[in-house]
């Protein structure tokens, strides 16, 4: 079953990525998120290699490997692949689905031209992208 955009939307909004987003902003990037289905098994995202996608979690489970340890899993409602799109720097860490998932993915140029066409939306996600980093001592 495919998502509505209001479905999109909402799941969107859920996201502590999106979270403080209005509505139309979420519509915004409901409008270019694309649903995939993934079979358990599949790698999304390899450490070391460019990102190009921003994944979205809508049902199932991936895990999360530094330098081959299982470090974290993430379920439905969270994303993976946010400080690769926003730094433009290699992904930190694989990410594996550990269940079949279904998922949101808006691409790095989608989401640039998203973050060019609703300027409102880039503080925001920065704002949230900068929760996740880890305090430096």
């Amino acid at each position: 079953m495919r998502l509505t955009r209001k479905r999109k939307t909402d799941l969107l909004k859920a996201i502590p990525l999106f979270a403080g987003c209005s509505q139309r902003e979420l519509e915004a990037i409901a409008a270019v998120a694309d649903e995939v289905m993934l079979p358990a098994g599949r790698t999304l995202m390899r450490q070391g290699d460019a990102g190009s996608e921003l994944v979205v979690i809508e049902q199932g489970d991936v895990d999360i490997d530094i330098d081959g340890e299982r470090i974290a899993t993430r379920t439905a409602g969270d994303f993976v692949g946010e400080l690769a799109i926003v730094t433009h720097r290699p992904r930190t860490a694989t990410v594996t689905t550990a269940t079949e998932v279904r998922a949101l993915v808006l691409t790095a140029r989608d989401f640039e031209r998203l973050l060019r066409d609703v300027p409102s939306i880039a503080v925001k996600v920065l704002k949230a992208v900068g929760e996740r980093l880890p305090a430096e001592h």
